[in-house]
């Protein structure tokens, strides 16, 4: 019997992208046994996921995981992070052969520098399946999972009346900045929809709900900070609609096969993180994002601020687009 360890320590977005390899490699190794290493913090993302035996963290104490691991005896690892301290992992568990995900810093570099585009045009969770090839292991095409526990669920009764007959789920958090659009253009969009809304973020994004919903406190419901991670994925769910910027929440409304309006600052979709249905679903997503600026994408990941102090990959976007999208969205 095989005995696997996944390694994803963070985040949100990218542990959700792991778990086509999860679950095919359960698939198709059926009576294997598989590790799945990540942060503590980021434990309940997969803590409910049926195809892992076993959840291994990152606590305070590396060696102590260490020695945890070594404890484990594996066959194989699967290196769905690549990064320094994965790499000492590996060379602790020195016979254990690995797989490890090619993260293609230089092609990001170039893309992010130059404004030259040499990534392949894969999705990353293609690219997760390319790194364990040799394992045969195959992708199903079912897309992303994600799994909601029954005392995570949300009552209708945590919920406003007006709510109770569906709601679009508006996420206006992200990791950082230079990802969200501002704030005005969050009421102002907020304002120009005429459908209930639902406001989800993070403890750090109340404030921001909290002045967007000023502008109309029965149709825009403030959720941020209210709920957690899995109770916020089932408030997703339960929407008719997704919008929300290049987030954790967009993976998740993807997993959950939720039509998804995706907008997007200083990053882009060529990285291979756009939302990913899988080629069986018939659900789809729009992409919101300004082309053709000179400065775009300045990062691959974000910053607290515009570097260049303009942020016009945000503040060009057309409110009025993304409300047109969304009434379209609701009619089908």
């Amino acid at each position: 019997m095989a005995k696997f360890l996944i390694i994803r320590f963070s985040s949100i977005g990218d542990i959700v992208l792991t778990t086509p390899v999860i679950r095919c490699l359960r698939k198709q190794y059926p009576d294997a046994e598989i590790h799945f290493l990540t942060k503590q913090s980021f434990k309940n993302i997969v803590a409910h996921n049926p195809y892992i035996n076993k959840i291994h963290t990152l606590d305070d104490s590396f060696e102590l995981m260490l020695h945890e691991l070594a404890t484990e005896a594996y066959d194989y690892i699967i290196d769905l992070h690549h990064n320094l301290r994965t790499l000492r992992i590996k060379k602790h568990l020195k016979n254990v052969k690995s797989f490890s995900f090619k993260k293609l810093n230089v092609e990001k570099f170039i893309l992010t520098n130059f404004k030259i585009n040499t990534l392949p045009k894969k999705h990353i969770v293609d690219r997760n399946f390319e790194c364990i090839k040799e394992l045969n292991v195959e992708n199903d095409g079912m897309g992303l999972d994600y799994f909601i526990p029954a005392f995570d669920q949300v009552k209708e009764s945590d919920l406003p009346t007006s709510h109770m007959h569906g709601y679009i789920a508006v996420v206006i958090g992200a990791a950082l900045a230079t990802k969200k659009l501002p704030l005005h253009k969050l009421k102002e969009l907020c304002a120009a929809i005429d459908h209930p809304i639902i406001l989800l973020g993070g403890k750090e994004d109340y404030e921001d709900g909290k002045a967007i919903a000023q502008v109309d406190e029965i149709k825009i419901y403030n959720a941020c900070g209210k709920f957690n991670l899995n109770e916020s994925a089932d408030l997703v769910k339960k929407s008719k609609l997704v919008i929300t910027h290049d987030t954790g929440l967009m993976h998740i409304a993807a997993a959950l096969q939720k039509p998804v309006i995706s907008v997007w600052g200083n990053t882009v979709p060529a990285f291979g993180m756009y939302p990913y249905y899988g080629k069986k679903s018939n659900v789809d997503y729009d992409v919101i994002e300004i082309n053709k600026l000179w400065c775009r994408p300045c990062s691959k990941i974000g910053y607290k601020k515009c570097p260049k102090g303009h942020f016009k990959c945000m503040e060009k976007i057309a409110v009025n687009d993304i409300v047109n999208l969304a009434k379209q969205r609701l009619k089908k």
